[in-house]
């Protein structure tokens, strides 16, 4: 393999680990755990940068899910 392959290769593995939903994760960890303290406005901020970020991610329709919930709890 040429080094540029290797280069490639390399980077394009450490965009994909960045992307591997363990930001999303624990964006969607402290958005409940936000919600548990009655800090909606937080929550549904951290709720919609999962859906905006990572939209990908496994927690991404929950995050919608709750987004839906605390709108129509107003």
């Amino acid at each position: 393999m040429t080094k540029t392959a290797v280069a490639m290769i390399l980077a394009l593995s450490l965009a994909l680990g960045a992307c591997s939903g363990k930001g999303a994760q624990e964006l969607f960890e402290t958005a409940q755990f936000e919600e548990k303290q009655h800090n909606l406005e937080h929550a549904k901020k951290l709720y919609e940068e999962i859906v905006t970020k990572h939209p990908q991610s496994e927690v991404a329709a929950k995050a919608k899910e709750r987004l839906e919930a605390l709108k129509t709890a107003k």
